[in-house]
């Protein structure tokens, strides 16, 4: 007898009335109109089953400490970092652990479980990665957190910063990461892309950078990432994350660069909600949108994901741990309303971000792990589009948390008595 059957569902793919088997935690069977006897039976009623959401860039560390000690007046991304430098001389292993963990409590709710959080490795203490740590252990049994070793103030700008890095890496930290663009020069910056890719190389790590995250069209240290995969044989295995410049360059430059990164096979993270809200302070108008070049760079053939990257912290005064949200911003950023874009849309938060962090089995197929969210939604675009509601979400084939349908009373002559808000 199975453990638990979904039947009637929807896959993102388009396939209808699709039942999905699930025995000991893992998927044994996607067909069409299975019918078993199971422990437990959940009829998806013809709405969309997908594969959990994964976020491939935040900052949990920082996440839930909006107000503290200040709020970000200009709203500015150097007035983000110089905030968390403020913050952080008054940071407790215990405070950094209880938001997390709440934070957590929020992204399973709504079907996110697996996050890659970049983490503070400026201060010599390393309090940021010892809290995080410990967070990962405590979720564990529900979601996937990967940790980025990241120089926020400079790995080479911060006194001490490589050795910092290093230790955190020792600790247990996945993935190295950088902040080129944050180097006192550019030829700083350039000799910090080299320095980190040779650290993954030799420790076998994952690189995840935020490069390049800038107005100014000349910051162009993504160039310098993708040379150094080419050079050290990291291809698949490097992420440039935010390249808001690419916004501003050329497009000669531009035909130029992303064939190189395609090249590299270098995946991408934009993030919609921060960089329409951070980028282009400096401007009067036409104000720049920010966000990086993602359909040409999806058209080239990368792996381009979207990243929530903050929730109520120095530098974003909003966001709720839905990345339908991020989805939905990066829809409209990008101009990106064809159906196939916006099904890019919904798989640049779910199936881009699962491959960018290397998560194995994922994915609504046999032999992979029994993780899922039922949508109140018929499809990829209407998931975006209402942000739809996690009715279930289940892990390893055991169901984690749900919501109710939203279904509004209607008090108006002559019209239905309530609305589901799927049209059509």
């Amino acid at each position: 007898m199975l453990d638990l059957l979904i039947t009637h569902a929807t896959l993102p793919d388009g396939r209808t009335n699709v039942s999905i088997a699930v025995q000991d935690g893992r998927i044994v069977e996607v067909t069409e109109g299975l019918a078993a006897p199971a422990h437990e039976t959940l009829d998806a009623g013809g709405l969309l089953v997908s594969p959990p959401f994964v976020d491939a860039h935040f900052h949990m560390d920082s996440t839930l400490s909006y107000g503290q000690p200040r709020v970000n007046e200009s709203g500015t991304l150097l007035e983000g970092i110089a905030l968390w430098g403020e913050l952080k001389p008054h940071l407790t292993h215990d405070a950094i652990v209880q938001r997390a963990l709440a934070y957590c409590d929020c992204a399973v709710a709504r079907g996110l479980l697996a996050v890659r959080s970049h983490v503070d490795t400026s201060h010599p203490d390393l309090l940021p990665v010892q809290a995080l740590l410990d967070v990962k252990q405590r979720v564990a049994p529900y979601l996937d957190l990967q940790l980025v070793a990241f120089p926020q103030d400079g790995v080479l700008r911060t006194p001490g910063g490589l050795r910092n890095l290093q230790r955190a890496l020792d600790m247990g930290v996945d993935v190295v990461g950088g902040i080129p663009h944050f180097e006192r020069t550019y030829a700083q910056g350039t000799e910090s892309v080299k320095l980190l890719c040779e650290l993954a190389a030799d420790r076998g790590k994952r690189v995840d950078m935020h490069c390049d995250e800038s107005d100014d069209p000349h910051s162009r240290h993504v160039e310098t990432l993708a040379f150094e995969t080419q050079r050290l044989g990291l291809h698949g295995r490097v992420t440039g994350s935010h390249l808001t410049s690419m916004h501003s360059m050329d497009n000669y430059y531009v035909s130029k660069l992303i064939p190189l990164m395609a090249e590299a096979q270098l995946g991408v993270v934009a993030n919609p909600l921060i960089n329409i809200t951070l980028q282009g302070r400096h401007d009067t108008y036409p104000k720049r949108r920010g966000m990086t070049r993602v359909p040409e760079l999806m058209a080239a053939g990368l792996t381009v994901a979207f990243g929530h990257d903050c929730v109520l912290d120095p530098w974003y005064s909003g966001g709720s741990g839905d990345m339908l949200e991020a989805a939905h911003m990066g829809m409209h950023i990008g101009q990106m309303t064809s159906q196939a874009a916006m099904r890019q849309c919904f798989d640049a938060v779910t199936t881009h971000p699962a491959k960018l962090l290397g998560l194995e089995g994922y994915g609504l197929v046999p032999g992979a792990h029994a993780d899922f969210v039922l949508l109140h939604a018929r499809n990829p675009a209407e998931a975006i589009r209402l942000r739809a509601t996690r009715l279930a979400v289940y892990r390893r084939g055991k169901k984690l948390a749900g919501s109710p349908a939203p279904v509004a009373a209607l008090h108006l002559a002559g019209r239905p008595t309530g609305v589901d808000f799927l049209a059509g």
